[in-house]
């Protein structure tokens, strides 16, 4: 019979276990209340749950019991589950904000390194929604911390695309994103009952808008993808506001009237100030069986509209991708697999996941941060 585990090698192994939502060591988070190793090898264990019937309970059930059975010495494991006090969870609040203002957008302050981009366009129906949450999942694959905030209103689509089943939950005016293929998504849609209509006017927008970027519980983000409405209106100027750092990827299709309604949407950043990281061709063409392709909309939409957009902000707008016609982009948006997870070696994932590496690898802007400098002395 092998000895007992030592106590310390069991908390090591309880530091390992990160909060399903949170995605920090439960160790960390003050979540484990008390830990016993008994002399044969039995480890009772309490960890207190963030709220009452926390949805990832199960979860969190598994993985620390998986986590203990894998010390040497473990015969078995008794787990009780407790819940935070209303002064622990404050507490949590506390060590996971400091001293940040409820109301403070992190993504919005000067030592953010939050890379933020806003999916726009000029009219619906160009896959939008399709290339954001692709890329979202693309990003993700890659090993970055990725977060997508719904920002379509009335037209919300990303739960669904990306398989989102689980609901935010709220710890002391917090509120947890449910994560969905390594992404954090928000959307109006986990709020509403079934599939009712969102109707409000521009305040309550703005409002919504400002609480899922304020609200939510975002953690360290290597990239934030919002997810816009078509058009120019008031959810685009909305985001100008309260994210001035954040940039512009505007999607079209080749056709000429989706372009040049996309170019409205592009030259909004005139008068927003912000910067244009590129355009997204979709839809380009359709491949047949022969090895030809079918322009379903034409051709040239997306390089004409980089070059109008280079033209009127006087910056350099790249023509980042063209995403060709493909079934499985639908099928997989309708079941919630990104055709990038689904179908990797799919033409349209190939160029999804090139458009995604063009965004990763773009550094971090240094608008408004301290860069650290001093004069020196002769």
């Amino acid at each position: 019979m092998s000895a007992a585990p030592d106590l310390a090698v069991v908390r090591a192994a309880l530091a390992r276990v990160d909060d399903p939502e949170i995605r920090k060591p439960i160790t960390d988070l003050d979540m484990v209340d008390s830990v016993e190793v008994g002399p044969d090898g039995t480890v009772r264990v309490r960890v207190l749950l963030t709220i009452a019937g926390c949805p990832m309970r199960e979860q969190l059930s598994r993985d620390v019991t998986s986590a203990l059975r894998s010390v040497p010495g473990v015969t078995d494991v008794d787990l009780q589950l407790g819940v935070m006090s209303d002064t622990q969870r404050t507490a949590l609040r506390q060590k996971l904000r400091g001293d940040a203002p409820a109301n403070e957008i992190p993504f919005a302050q000067p030592g953010s390194r939050t890379r933020v981009y806003a999916v726009a366009s000029g009219k619906g129906g160009v896959g939008k929604s399709s290339v954001t949450v692709n890329l979202a999942a693309a990003l993700s694959a890659r090993g970055l911390s990725v977060g997508v905030v719904d920002a379509d209103i009335y037209g919300f689509s990303v739960p669904r695309m990306l398989g989102v089943s689980g609901k935010p939950t709220q710890v002391d005016r917090m509120i947890m994103p449910p994560v969905a293929r390594g992404v954090k998504v928000i959307s109006i849609g986990m709020f509403t009952p079934g599939n009712t209509a969102v109707v409000w006017r521009g305040p309550m927008l703005h409002r919504a808008l400002q609480q899922f970027l304020a609200d939510v519980f975002w953690g360290d983000l290597d990239v934030l993808l919002m997810d816009l409405p078509p058009g120019t209106g008031d959810i685009a100027i909305s985001v100008a506001q309260l994210v001035p750092s954040a940039e512009l990827l505007v999607v079209t299709t080749p056709q000429l009237a989706a372009r040049e309604v996309a170019e409205r949407a592009g030259s909004i950043a005139l008068q927003t100030h912000q910067q244009i990281v590129g355009v997204v061709e979709n839809m380009s063409w359709l491949d047949l069986p022969d090895g030809s392709r079918m322009e379903l909309f034409g051709s040239g939409g997306g390089s004409a509209l980089a070059e109008s957009l280079s033209r009127s902000t006087g910056t350099r707008v790249p023509l980042l991708g063209q995403v060709p016609i493909d079934p499985r982009v639908r099928e997989g948006g309708d079941a919630g697999e990104p055709v990038v997870l689904a179908a990797p070696d799919s033409p349209a994932a190939r160029a999804l996941r090139s458009v995604a590496d063009a965004l990763a690898q773009r550094q971090s802007s240094l608008v408004g941060r301290s860069l650290g400098l001093a004069p020196t002395r002769r």
